[in-house]
C-alpha cells in the first residue's frame, strides 16, 4: 500500500465515526449522517481504485 492509500483508510473510519458521534449528539440529522458516510465511503473507493 501506498502512503496515500494507508492515509485513506486511517482517514475514513475517523471521519465515519465522527459523523456518528455527531449524529448521537443531535448535531446532524439521519439523512445528514447516512449523506455525509455514503460519501465518504465514495470519496474512499473512487481514491483507492484510483491509486
Amino acid at each position: 500500500m501506498s502512503d496515500a492509500q494507508i492515509g485513506l483508510a486511517v482517514a475514513t473510519p475517523i471521519i465515519v465515526g465522527f459523523a456518528g458521534l455527531m449524529y448521537r449528539m443531535g448535531v446532524l440529522q439521519k439523512t445528514g449522517t447516512i449523506a455525509a458516510v455514503m460519501c465518504t465511503l465514495a470519496v474512499f473507493a473512487i481514491l483507492l481504485m484510483g491509486q
